[in-house]
């Protein structure tokens, strides 16, 4: 398939499924009505991350054997220095003694590798508010600690942050609070939104469809593609 075909197949899917959620929500035995939701847009959000991330490798011609896609846990270690900040001497020589157990096991939605190298981390969110933002820019902060060269993205469908994240237009100059938030972390998060218009919570696209435009997928594939260049 060409990468035309191939990301109008994603936007068949997104169709497909958006389409149908209220239904299977309301006939789902297994959970209610909100966590089938819920759980539906988020597999769909991280289907088409990754479907975006893998055109976009084949894009400028990357292998595909090169390339591979998880979510497995990164162990990011306890820092030294934080021990100088423990008063009790006993409970300073147990983590000592046991300093390879102290861990923090962390991952993202989608971790990108290439040469069996972590590159790129994906967050994949129906949608994003400035909450689910600090928990995001902690997360891919604590990455960087272990891989300090990580490329870091929100991939979301609808935006909830204000601003003109939801406008799909170029220049993003985003909004006060969320670029406010951003710059008390190191890592430079790339926001990505494939859906116009900002998230009413009283117009759940499940219930309002809102397209995805061809247009919108293949800026977000070159964005990545570009990125991955480094790599190529």
């Amino acid at each position: 398939m060409t990468i035309s075909e191939q990301l109008k197949q994603i936007i068949s899917d997104y169709d497909a499924v958006i389409k149908v959620i209220d239904k299977d929500a309301r006939e789902s035995e297994d959970r209610a009505y909100g966590g089938f939701v819920r759980m539906a847009k988020g597999r769909l959000q991280e289907h088409i991350s990754e479907n975006i991330a893998r055109i976009a490798w084949q894009n400028i011609g990357g292998n595909p054997d090169n390339l591979e896609i998880n979510s497995k846990k990164v162990s990011i270690p306890m820092k030294p220095s934080y021990l100088n900040r423990i008063k009790d001497d006993e409970v300073v020589n147990h983590i000592k003694k046991n300093i390879v157990n102290y861990v923090y096991k962390l991952s993202v939605d989608k971790h990108i590798y290439v040469n069996k190298k972590f590159v790129i981390g994906i967050e994949c969110k129906a949608f994003a508010e400035n909450a689910m933002i600090k928990r995001i820019l902690i997360d891919f902060d604590l990455l960087q600690t272990q891989y300090p060269n990580l490329s870091c993205y929100l991939f979301q469908l609808e935006s909830q942050l204000g601003g003109d994240y939801s406008e799909l237009t170029k220049p993003i100059y985003g909004s006060y609070s969320t670029r406010t938030l951003q710059s008390y972390f190191s890592c430079e998060l790339n926001i990505i939104t494939l859906l116009q218009g900002e998230r009413n919570i009283n117009r759940p696209i499940h219930k309002n469809f809102k397209s995805l435009r061809l247009e919108q997928l293949s800026d977000a594939m070159e964005i990545l593609a570009e990125d991955m260049k480094r790599f190529h």
